[in-house]
């Protein structure tokens, strides 16, 4: 059974499967499927209407033409019962009835039945016996007696076994002596003119209600019934008839053919089929036809959309002004912004937004191209660019210069360096390659041209600014194979350039990726002695000249390296700032520092350098707190040293954070004064707890009057200002001398001490480990 099914199946799956991956095939298979829905709906609808109507207009009628019997079958009862009537009253016949004159009584029978078209009559006397033409059927006189006694005039008898109608009339002389009976037959061939009477063709016959059929069984008098028979489908209606023969339950049957009252509405069917045929080609044709009209656009857009996948630029034709010509247009701007986005997009991510020039990764691009191409005879060279202090232009004059000036340096590389490719890195970094470079060129003299053009002053919008530019080079091949190395190289010629100075360049040497190495080195050994406590602190007297005694401690942070030794902060500390990683240490400092000097007497304090990417960290002023909680020393004697530095950027902001710390207790002191440009109008903005003169002023006292000038000076500010100062590097008794004569309050320097470990300070502030410091505390 499978098997016979497999082949449909296999067409059904393969119908299935065109009609998922084609849209016209949906389209007609939907719209064909709907229209020819409708249609047969519709026709269904009709025939089912023109049935019912057929039915009832049958059984109306039907109803109409048993009405009809009804009223035929009443009238000749009437008609035989007066014909009955004029013979039992004649009195010749009720003469020869009492005499018993049989020849008169046939006579008279026989008058009556062919003048009433009967076809018999007879008398039934009171004791039932019969009196009739013996020639004619005769009734049952003992079973039509009891009916007639009951008053019962008329009804169906059996004659022979064939019904008819009979009518009955007394005959009375005076006295009752019997019943004028006159037998219509209601046989076949009467019930037929009976039938001819009606508007639609209909069988009649009489029937017995304990003969007839059982599909009437349940049938009421006067109900139309349908039923199915041999010979098609039948209206049917039962009525009962009054019988005048005991045990006998005369009934009409009426049966009118469903099927031939139906043949004149065939024609009608088959128009409403014709119809609905003509209307599936019709939507076929339709469907075809706007099928078509909307798979063709879409098929050229699916085209088009395919060539556009594979990256062409293209359009489909547009034609009239509806839906799909809309969705055309559209596709057709949709393709052109996708080509104008992605120009866009591709410069956007080939080029810097601010100057215009190719970015970072347009330039490696390039180099990687370039170095592929290289040789001894064609050599490429690589310089990284750095704009000194850019930082401090934009600060000081305004981002809108700033970018303004970047744009200008842009430029005018490339104006020098018209072969070369310029690009700016972000910020204030630029790159720039020069590539073929015959093995004869003059690298140094390229390098000093860049040079001169990056390091002169500028006049932007009526601004001269002074520009500084660092910049390392490296060539290849013989600074790097491949792009890679020489991008690295370049970027450690620069790195040793900017440690070296502003406004400075550096060729490639080997040592510098030795160096690089180291760094990194160092940086891994930094995480690693952050993880597992790798710093101490030392701390140096702060010595007070009024007072003659230590009247605090800077805590100065010292690394002993597990393989290197004791390593200078003058190595790591910048490398901490740079990575970041002085934040970290930067508060272990403060915390240790806090707990340290909570050991020590109440009218000692300690100092604790700030670095500026510290400073800067939201968390700092929290991290203070926390350390003053944990140790449980008083915020009076915590003094955090800042630079100017910190200024840098966001003034507001470090005011607030400034002005945040003095409201906790915390002293502040400003470091390095003297060395930078505006601290007087720092000192006008926050009042410090202290000046730090920086130790370069302290070295040159002995033989620099205007060293003494620029200490005196300090000094009759901060007293001015009521601030305290302190001097740096006192390392010489004629030193401390001067500073007293000029006023300062306290000194640090090797004059009195070394920094020391935490174990010694306790000494130190007895005055126990430090003869020159015992003996100031003597004096």
């Amino acid at each position: 059974m499978t098997a016979q099914f497999r082949p449909l199946l296999k067409r059904f799956g393969r119908l299935r499967q065109r009609l998922e991956e084609s849209l016209q095939a949906r389209i007609l298979f939907l719209f064909i499927g709907l229209l020819c829905a409708i249609m047969a709906v519709s026709v269904i609808a009709a025939g089912t209407g023109i049935a019912q109507f057929t039915r009832n207009s049958a059984a109306r009628d039907m109803a109409a033409n048993a009405r009809v019997f009804d009223q035929v079958i009443k009238l000749r009862t009437q008609h035989l019962r007066e014909s009955a009537t004029l013979v039992a009253r004649d009195f010749g016949f009720r003469e020869a009835l009492a005499l018993g004159d049989q020849p008169t009584i046939g006579s008279a029978l026989d008058s009556l039945a062919s003048r009433t078209s009967a076809r018999s009559a007879a008398v039934i006397m009171l004791d039932g016996s019969v009196i009739a033409d013996p020639a004619m059927p005769l009734p049952q006189g003992k079973l039509v007696l009891p009916m007639l006694e009951k008053g019962r005039m008329d009804g169906i008898v059996r004659l022979d076994g064939r019904y008819a109608l009979a009518v009955a009339t007394p005959v009375e002389m005076p006295d009752l002596v019997g019943w004028l009976l006159l037998f219509q037959p209601m046989d076949k061939a009467e019930l037929a003119s009976l039938a001819s009477l009606a508007a639609v063709p209909i069988e009649a016959r009489l029937i017995d209600r304990a003969a007839r059929p059982a599909a009437l069984a349940s049938a009421r008098s006067g109900q139309i019934l349908l039923l199915d028979t041999p010979t098609g489908r039948q209206l049917t209606r039962v009525s009962d008839l009054p019988g005048l023969e005991q045990g006998l339950a005369p009934q009409l049957l009426l049966r009118h053919s469903l099927d031939k009252a139906m043949a004149s509405y065939r024609s009608l069917e088959f128009i409403l089929i014709g119809i609905a045929l003509a209307g599936a080609v019709l939507g076929l044709w339709v469907a075809l036809r706007l099928s078509r009209s909307i798979i063709r656009p879409l098929n050229s857009l699916v085209e088009a959309t395919q060539r556009v996948a594979a990256g062409h630029v293209t359009s489909v034709p547009v034609f009239g002004h509806d839906e799909v010509a809309t969705l055309a247009s559209s596709f057709n701007a949709m393709v052109e912004a996708i080509d104008d986005r992605e120009r866009k997009i591709v410069h956007t991510s080939l080029h810097d937004g601010l100057t215009g020039l190719p970015n970072r990764l347009f330039m490696i691009e390039k180099l990687d191209r370039a170095v592929a191409r290289q040789s001894d005879r064609a050599r490429t060279l690589l310089a990284f660019i750095d704009l000194d202090d850019f930082k401090a232009i934009n600060d000081s004059l305004g981002h809108p210069l700033g970018d303004a000036l970047l744009c200008h340096i842009g430029k005018e590389i490339q104006a020098i360096f018209p072969d070369a490719m310029v690009a700016r890195f972000g910020g204030d970094e630029f790159g720039m390659f020069l590539s073929g470079l015959d093995q004869n060129a003059d690298c140094p003299r390229i390098a000093a041209r860049l040079h001169e053009a990056l390091n002169r002053a500028t006049v932007l919008d009526g601004h001269a600014i002074p520009v500084s530019a660092s910049f390392g080079i490296a060539i290849g091949p013989d600074d790097g194979h491949d792009s890679e190395t020489l991008l690295k190289n370049a970027d450690l010629a620069l790195y040793r350039a900017k440690t070296e100075g502003k406004g400075t360049y550096t060729f490639f040497e080997a040592s510098l990726d030795e160096l690089a190495r180291q760094r990194r080195q160092m940086e891994v050994d930094l995480h690693q002695a952050i993880r597992e406590g790798g710093f101490e602190l030392y701390f140096q007297p702060l010595y007070s000249l009024s007072e003659n005694r230590c009247k605090g401690f800077e805590a100065l942070l010292r690394w002993n390296h597990p393989q290197r030794g004791r390593v200078s902060p003058v190595q790591f500390i910048p490398l901490a700032e740079e990575t970041g990683l002085i934040v970290p240490i930067g508060d272990w400092v403060i915390r240790e520092a806090c707990r340290q000097a909570a050991q020590w007497p109440e009218q000692v304090s300690v100092a604790v350098n700030v670095s500026p990417r510290q400073f800067a960290n939201p968390a700092f002023a929290q991290t203070v707190v926390q350390a003053l909680a944990a140790s449980g020393l008083q915020a009076t004697r915590l003094e955090l040293e800042i630079t100017e530095s910190i200024f840098i950027g966001n003034v507001e902001r470090t005011l607030a954070s400034l002005h945040a710390l003095r409201s906790l207790g915390v002293r502040l002191a400003l470091d390095d004064f003297g060395t930078g440009y505006s601290s007087l109008s720092y000192l006008r903005s926050f009042p410090f707890d202290k000046l730090k003169i920086d130790q370069s002023f302290v070295r040159t006292l002995d033989d620099d009057p205007a060293g003494q000038a620029i200490i005196r000076a300090i000094t009759t500010l901060a007293r001015a200002l009521g601030i305290e100062t302190l001097a740096e590097g006192v390392e010489t008794d004629s030193h401390m001398q001067i500073l007293r004569l000029e006023g300062c309050d306290l000194i640090q320097g090797y004059l009195i001490s070394r920094p020391v470990s935490a174990g010694e300070v306790a000494a130190l502030i007895d005055g126990t480990s430090h003869p020159h410091l015992a003996a100031r505390n003597a004096a």
